[in-house]
């Protein structure tokens, strides 16, 4: 057979996260099942630099992005399949980038998060006349939509999507998994990963923080640094790397991610709660979108819908270690089998091959 050679277009480099889980992650096994590929990131690195610390985008660079894609989007026809994450041009209209692409050349697009949220909630009228139904158009113009969860592929069906697959987000747990436990006297840690751009989540549960970080219980927050609202507890920054982001799971007793009820959190992935528990840790969360999905209330960690549920559920499992080890060898096992990198590799493999194979199937 022929290798098979596919146009890989994420949004970011490795440095974006939605990027590094969704698509480099997978460039090896790709490899070991006979494609060859060329990746061309949007935004560069320094793009990601600018928007984790707040600081000016350098917008002669994100201009020579439109061009760079432009100028990939035309050699699209060199190519068995073209991969793309959420859309070709941010911030234009679909017509342009329908136009680009090679229609003979099959599409994958993939999405880990509800971005036709960001246009078709946008808070400009113009925007959301001339973009609020860009997604679904691409969607549509797609030979087949990835999407991360269920919030996301049920829009993608309800645009008219051609086929749509579902591939969670997921995390190389030859990698992510647990150590042996510290000493029982050592300090209890309430572990947060994230960065600048949710870190507001965080500010959430401020109140119910300072409810629980008390005595020998404090809370790490990875990749992000400290709200205001908590600056005053037990907290500690950790700086986030590649290199050291599992290390720091590990250190942690209980993971939590709180999150709004509103409609982009819904379709986010969850992925640093898979991330906790690949590493045996039972984490609170709250129950938005696939988090209902992937703890099991009371088995392999706690939803926590207000107030007095977070203080609740943190409260008994900060209070019981064999609770603790328990859920959390239930968290581990459900991450192993559900939300494994080796896995889900093998289900894109057969998506692309399928595809390849009956590239005209409606």
């Amino acid at each position: 057979m022929n290798p098979r050679h596919l146009l890989i277009l994420p949004r970011y480099t490795p440095k974006g996260p939605s990027s590094r889980v969704r698509f480099y992650q997978y460039l090896t096994f790709l490899r070991e099942a006979g494609f060859s590929y060329d990746v061309r990131p949007f935004f560069d690195d320094g793009y990601i630099d600018a928007l984790f610390t707040r600081k000016p985008v350098d917008q002669a660079s994100v201009l020579g992005a439109y061009f760079h894609r432009i100028a990939d989007a035309l050699q699209a026809g060199r190519y068995d399949l073209v991969w793309l994450q959420y859309e070709l041009l941010p911030w234009l209209p679909n017509g342009l980038e329908r136009l680009l692409m090679e229609k003979k050349t099959p599409l994958v697009v993939d999405y880990d998060d509800a971005v036709f949220h960001r246009y078709g909630m946008h808070r400009n009228p113009a925007v959301r006349a001339l973009l609020g139904g860009k997604i679904a158009a691409m969607m549509c113009s797609a030979q087949m939509v990835v999407a991360g969860n269920a919030y996301i592929a049920d829009y993608a069906k309800k645009a008219g999507a051609r086929q749509v697959a579902v591939l969670p987000s997921v995390v190389d747990t030859r990698l992510f998994n647990p150590v042996e436990k510290r000493k029982e006297n050592t300090a209890i840690t309430i572990g947060w990963i994230g960065s600048p751009v949710t870190i507001r989540f965080l500010e959430g549960i401020a109140a119910e923080l300072r409810q629980v970080l008390e005595g020998d219980v404090r809370l790490v927050v990875v990749g992000a640094e400290i709200p205001a609202g908590i600056a005053n507890l037990p907290v500690v920054k950790l700086p986030w790397s590649l290199d050291s982001e599992v290390a720091a799971i590990q250190q942690f007793d209980v993971g939590i991610m709180p999150l709004p009820d509103e409609p982009f959190e819904r379709g986010k992935c969850g992925y640093k709660l898979i991330q906790y528990m690949a590493c045996g840790v039972p984490a609170v969360a709250s129950p938005v979108g696939v988090n209902a999905t992937i703890i099991e209330d009371g088995v392999n960690g706690f939803l926590a819908s207000d107030s007095e549920d977070w203080v609740r559920a943190l409260r008994k499992l900060i209070a019981d270690r064999k609770l603790r080890q328990k859920m959390g060898t239930r968290a581990r096992e459900k991450a192993v089998k559900e939300y494994s990198l080796q896995e889900a590799a093998k289900a894109l493999v057969r998506l692309f091959e399928d595809l390849l194979e009956n590239p005209g199937r409606k």
